[in-house]
């Protein structure tokens, strides 16, 4: 009885802010929603990214905390934090959250961004593992496009071939596309590479 008069007055601050006509207005009903919610709803969300419009990125932050630690079960609630954490740049945060939020359920969301995380580290494995699993959940021709950058990164050249040939035949003019492709993804090991070298030329020099 209770948690249905908790959900139904959720609802109602939500269709509030929905039509409050100011950001501050609007931002208040989500409070509220937020606040007797029993379950995760759209008011986290919504709050959240009020709250980085105005310039409030770890409120926002602390806002999605808030959501996880009430409903730890919920993917979303960690997709959330994990959005919030990459909004003030703690990455190693942010993937940490998208890894639970990947653990609870195998979604291609999660996925993208944890692998895009370990591809901007140089874990150039775990990325192609991530990318492939979001092409598993669904995750499209896109992950499948990251999965041949992560693999070609990583070394893996005939699996990097293999994954951009089956991302041409999901992709309008596929086939015209993957020389432009191929040259992009020498280009960037040729970079990653010079980027690796440079690095440890400064650890050298220490």
């Amino acid at each position: 009885m209770i948690r249905s008069l908790r959900r139904s007055l959720a609802t109602f601050a939500a269709e509030r802010a929905t039509a409050s006509v100011t950001p501050a207005g609007a931002a208040r009903w989500h409070r509220l929603a937020c606040a007797v919610t029993p379950e995760l709803v759209p008011s986290y969300r919504s709050l959240v990214a009020l709250l980085r419009q105005r310039g409030d990125r770890w409120e926002a932050k602390d806002l999605a905390q808030e959501a996880v630690e009430r409903f730890p079960e919920d993917p979303d609630a960690w997709m959330l934090l994990g959005e919030a954490w990459l909004a003030v740049y703690r990455h190693k945060e942010a993937l940490t959250a998208f890894e639970q939020s990947l653990a609870l359920t195998e979604r291609p969301a999660a996925a993208l961004e944890a692998g895009a995380i370990y591809l901007r580290s140089g874990r150039f494995v775990e990325a192609a593992e991530r990318f492939s699993r979001a092409y598993a959940a669904g995750g499209g021709s896109e992950a499948l496009r990251r999965n041949a950058e992560a693999l070609y990164l990583a070394g893996d050249g005939a699996a990097a071939e293999a994954a951009l040939k089956m991302w041409a035949h999901q992709v309008p003019d596929g086939e015209s596309r993957l020389k432009e492709l191929r040259e992009k993804l020498e280009r960037l090991d040729a970079q990653t590479h010079r980027r690796s070298r440079g690095e440890q030329a400064s650890e050298d020099r220490r």
